[in-house]
């Protein structure tokens, strides 16, 4: 009798935990990346969060070294010694982001003189939150396309953000181009949530529906062979492909783009150094080759309703990726007047009307 009784009691106990299992719903990890903790109802107080581990090093101590936008707040410095403060978060040295230095110093090489002086405020060039000892960090340049040129803006940015499981560390470089040509505009990101996990999306975006222009297809991407890219870094063990959960974000890609999650698992640290400093940083500098090579210097010739059409969709990406990346997501890591600040900023580079 005690032994039938014994069993019922594990059987009822395995039932529950299957149960529970199936009801347990699978976590999005990009939702995890995209969605920190909503900050706190006084957006000048800083959000309380565990101490970021220590393998995660500033990337300025003392003064020493810059911004990826390679300049210095004057607002962050006064901020960041306020006396009898907490130590304010900085802006950590991740491998992504020497990847996107590098990349932004080699276009800047190429573009020259096509590219303006950066006029992105002190407060935006550099912004936090908490009012200066906040859990986020950031930095922001944007630099216009010179008159007569193809380029609209260059734009790169980097955020840091100390989450209750460690750190979200998101790095980006965007060169748009303007309405003289249809060529495809250059994107990258980094979207780092774990010291041993990273989400790149790589691209060349397109201007115009691919179906509707096949010759548009077989100039930028079939014979430019960026497809190489793509299968390269398909190929690494660790690599399995990214889907956004957004439809329109999926719809917005090339089908060459190189949009892929790579985790390296417990204790591959190192390992995902070596990927995104070798295999990724390999394919975005050949991929930012291509398109300096193929699309920076292209002028095209379209008839006027052709042109209206490409200026019509790209409007409609660039106000689309403000709403689903920005606007949901800056005021809850710096508060609502600081994500103000830099969204503007960024609404003002991709020339569309606050919502």
């Amino acid at each position: 009798m005690r032994d039938r009784l014994a069993m019922r009691d594990r059987q009822s106990h395995s039932l529950s935990l299957r149960s529970f299992t199936r009801r347990t719903p699978r976590r999005d990890p990009m939702l995890q990346l995209r969605s920190p903790p909503p900050a706190t109802s006084s957006p000048s107080s800083a959000v309380s969060f565990p101490a970021l581990p220590p393998r995660l090093l500033p990337l300025r101590r003392r003064g020493v070294g810059t911004p990826l936008g390679g300049k210095t707040s004057t607002a962050v410095r006064a901020s960041s010694a306020a006396p009898g403060a907490t130590e304010p978060e900085v802006m950590v040295e991740v491998a992504h982001r020497e990847v996107a230095r590098a990349l932004a110093s080699l276009a800047e090489a190429r573009l020259g003189a096509r590219l303006l002086p950066s006029a992105v405020p002190p407060d935006v060039a550099e912004f936090r939150s908490g009012g200066g000892a906040g859990n986020a960090v950031g930095s922001l340049d944007v630099r216009r396309g010179a008159p007569g040129s193809t380029i609209d803006f260059m734009l790169q940015s980097s955020l840091h953000c100390k989450i209750p499981n460690g750190a979200i560390d998101i790095t980006s470089l965007l060169i748009f181009l303007n309405a003289s040509t249809d060529a495809p505009h250059f994107l990258m990101e980094f979207i780092q949530g774990s010291p041993t996990s990273i989400v790149v999306l790589l691209d060349l975006l397109p201007r115009k529906d691919l179906a509707l222009h096949p010759e548009y297809m077989e100039r930028y991407y079939e014979n430019t062979q960026v497809d190489k890219q793509r299968e390269k870094v398909e190929e690494l063990p660790q690599a399995r492909p990214y889907r956004s959960r957004s439809l329109f974000v999926r719809s917005a890609f090339s089908l060459t783009a190189i949009l892929m999650s790579i985790d390296c698992g417990q204790g591959g640290e190192g390992t995902l150094k070596e990927i995104v400093r070798g295999q990724l940083a390999t394919a975005a500098r050949a991929l930012l080759q291509i398109w300096l090579d193929s699309c920076a210097d292209h002028t095209t010739e379209m008839e006027e309703g052709e042109r209206e059409n490409m200026i019509k969709r790209d409007q409609i990406v660039r106000s689309k990726s403000i709403e689903v990346d920005l606007t949901s997501n800056l005021p809850r890591m710096f508060g609502p007047d600081v994500a103000d600040r830099v969204i503007a900023e960024i609404q003002k580079a991709f020339g569309v009307q606050e919502a």
